[in-house]
């Protein structure tokens, strides 16, 4: 059974011969109305992921309260945490600032030991920048901030509705997978 293919949205009678749906091509008119089950169940599922979002706000900030670092340091060193080591011109285009710009936020996160500079190895004239050990325990705590209650709370669920959640979980990955892939096709 794919994503469209709920008991609620089969064709019907004539239409019941047509090839089913992608999940790609729009609805018909209505069928992702406020009225639908599936507009409904969206909605329904959007608003107990904000509830839940909600839940586990303070522990996920916790290591974001706990720091000095501006919103531009942050970003500085969380693209750090996942792209490895980097140029200023990387940093700089990520950004959407100016190299100058860049070079400031990156001295003041490197004068908080959280990264450092060195030489690119194949072009000399680079300066690369990567985290340090802080950094990475830092971008560590940040990201996985809010696992430990969110293990509490799965804790609470019965082996049936763990088994029920990992199957849906593992659509969901799928579904963002085959997003990943389309946000990276060229236009």
């Amino acid at each position: 059974m794919t994503v469209n293919d709920s008991p609620a949205e089969r064709p019907t009678g004539i239409d019941a011969a047509a090839a089913p749906r992608t999940q790609d091509e729009p609805a018909p008119p209505g069928e992702n109305g406020e009225g639908s089950e599936r507009g409904c169940l969206i909605a329904r599922l959007t608003e107990l992921q904000r509830s839940m979002g909600r839940f586990f706000a303070r522990d996920r900030s916790m290591p974001l309260l706990a720091s000095t670092l501006t919103m531009q340091q942050l970003k500085v060193v969380m693209f750090l945490s996942f792209a490895g080591s980097t140029s200023g011109q990387e940093l700089a285009r990520h950004l959407g600032v100016g190299l100058a710009t860049v070079t400031g936020i990156v001295d003041r996160v490197v004068a908080q030991g959280l990264a450092a500079r060195h030489e690119d190895p194949h072009d000399r004239r680079v300066r690369r920048v990567e985290l340090t050990e802080a950094g990475r325990r830092l971008t560590s705590e940040i990201i996985e901030a809010g696992t430990g209650g969110y293990t509490r709370l799965l804790r609470r669920l019965d082996t049936e509705t763990l088994r029920t959640m990992e199957t849906v979980m593992r659509k969901i990955e799928d579904a963002m997978r085959e997003m990943h892939a389309e946000d990276a096709e060229p236009s």
